[in-house]
């Protein structure tokens, strides 16, 4: 027996050994391969999948006439691919006060100049956020053995913001234009030197900052389908049930609809083409019973960092070039109650996000008129010198909307007001110790609808249906906020109309 278990720890022993060596010789392996093979490029910092989803500057070639060797059209597309991505890096590299990556998309000399600047703000406590734009890129020269290129870079529209610590010292936008040259190095194209020219005289495009002086006179309803609230180009859509809501509201003597695209569920920078098609459709079922439509362009989005920037534009300019032309569009509202998102994410950092936008669709759509919605008066005059007119939510006692609309309106003068959501809940049961009722709701309606009326402001009630359900990312999970949400409708959930519906119709009548 002892010979035995002596053989039996031999063998255990041997095993051990076998196997410490086996570790040893393949972790000195991949050491070995690790240090003789190249540094990919695009695996250190993740770059190419990182530009595709989050850093899209809208980019255009103006001129390819050179007096070198043509220019062929996938050396055109890997010499924007690598111009692009440095600056993405460098935008990285400035706000982490990092170099670690500049190395792949600048030539040795330039890589210094950038290091020592890195290093001067490292030593200030200084960052620097930037995100361009736009890029509008003209070729110079391509050298005939095909490892040279230079370019200009005009009119090139981009934001920055330098802050000193937790101290914000500066941000806003900037045009610059630059001439390039980028040598072909390892098969990638870094940038060799950067000269900032002088921005052409002509390249400034005149800004549109307002619109048309009046978009009519609205009586609408904010629209969700009933068996799909905040889900309406969801697996659910149905274009018969949305033709026969329509043909309701149109009945109900309303000629407008507020509609919301949720951001991340519509593909975010890359718009999923079966969502802008029921978007489209549902355009078209609007146009049909003589409705427009006032598009919420953002739901569901509250990121406003500057490395987003591009992405929420690709987002924008999607649908605005889709539905730019359609007859049903009255015009965008860029975000729903953008200003709930204040504390969270940071005053500067939001407004800073919709001014932005604000000048970027007008940019791609020259006729229709642009709002902001407001979560409410107080928060209404935010940038009203920009829009084609103010829009705000109102859910407050009706006894006091003429005090609080009458101070907005010292504030923005003459604008144009939208009060783009009205309502009230019907909801009466223990998460409101049963306060509520249907009379309440109609008594709501009846006194808003008087003082509309007397301001002579276009409204939008908040909502067609009441909902059996409300996702938990509209209101929270706490009982008595969703239950209350469930009850906004004019309509409940077993299509009886509510009493608050007559008072709509009686008001939309006169």
């Amino acid at each position: 027996m002892k010979t035995r278990n002596k053989n039996i720890y031999r063998a255990l022993l041997l095993i051990s050994f076998l196997g410490v060596n086996a570790a040893l010789l393949f972790g000195i392996g991949a050491v070995w391969v690790y240090m003789n093979s190249g540094a990919d490029k695009t695996s250190i910092l993740h770059i190419a999948s990182e530009t595709e989803d989050t850093y899209l500057p809208d980019t255009e070639w103006r001129n390819l006439e050179n007096p070198g060797r043509p220019m062929e059209s996938q050396t055109l597309q890997d010499i924007e691919r690598d111009y692009i991505r440095s600056w993405y890096v460098r935008s990285i590299a400035f706000d982490q006060l990092d170099p670690y990556g500049l190395k792949d998309y600048y030539t040795d000399s330039l890589y210094r100049k950038l290091t020592e600047i890195i290093k001067l703000n490292k030593d200030q406590d200084t960052r620097i956020s930037l995100s361009t734009l736009n890029h509008h890129l003209s070729l110079e020269f391509y050298s005939l053995d095909g490892k040279l290129v230079v370019f200009t870079d005009t009119g090139m529209e981009w934001f920055q913001e330098i802050r000193k610590g937790e101290q914000k010292l500066a941000s806003g936008p900037l045009i610059s234009s630059y001439r390039v040259m980028m040598l072909l190095e390892d098969g990638f194209w870094r940038v060799r030197h950067m000269e900032e020219i002088p921005n052409p005289s002509n390249g400034a495009v005149p800004e549109r900052i307002t619109g048309p002086a009046s978009i009519g006179q609205i009586k609408g309803l904010n629209y969700y389908p009933a068996r799909s609230p905040w889900d309406t180009f969801g697996d659910d859509f149905d274009p018969k049930t949305l033709a026969g809501d329509f043909e309701k509201v149109s009945a109900m003597g309303l000629n407008t609809l507020r509609v919301f695209i949720p951001y991340e569920d519509f593909g975010a920078a890359t718009v999923k083409p079966e969502k802008l098609q029921k978007l489209v459709r549902l355009m078209d079922l609007a146009d049909e019973a003589g409705l427009k439509v006032l598009v919420t362009l953002f739901d569901f989005y509250g990121n406003y960092d500057l490395a987003d920037w591009t992405r929420t534009h690709r987002h924008a300019e999607t649908l605005v070039g889709a539905l730019k032309e359609h007859p049903a569009l009255l015009g965008w509202d860029i975000k729903n109650e953008p200003d709930l998102d204040f504390k969270s994410r940071g005053r500067a950092e939001v407004m800073a996000w919709l001014e932005e936008m604000v000048r970027q669709v007008k940019k791609w759509d020259k006729v229709h008129p642009l709002t902001i919605g407001w979560s409410s008066p107080a928060a209404a005059d935010n940038l009203h010198e920009r829009l084609d007119f103010v829009s705000y939510h109102f859910y407050e006692d009706p006894d006091m909307f003429v005090s609080y609309h009458e101070k907005l309106q010292e504030k923005i003068g003459d604008k144009q007001v939208v009060i783009s959501e009205i309502g009230f809940s019907s909801y009466s049961g223990i998460w409101n110790f049963f306060t509520g009722s249907e009379e309440s709701q109609v008594d709501y309606y009846q006194k808003m609808v008087i003082s509309l009326q007397g301001e002579n402001l276009p409204f939008l009630s908040w909502t067609l249906y009441d909902f059996d359900q409300v996702p938990a990312e509209v209101v929270g999970r706490l009982p008595w906020r969703k239950a209350p949400q469930r009850h906004f409708g004019l309509i409940d959930n077993n299509g009886r109309e509510k009493p608050a519906f007559g008072a709509l119709v009686s008001s939309s009548q006169k």
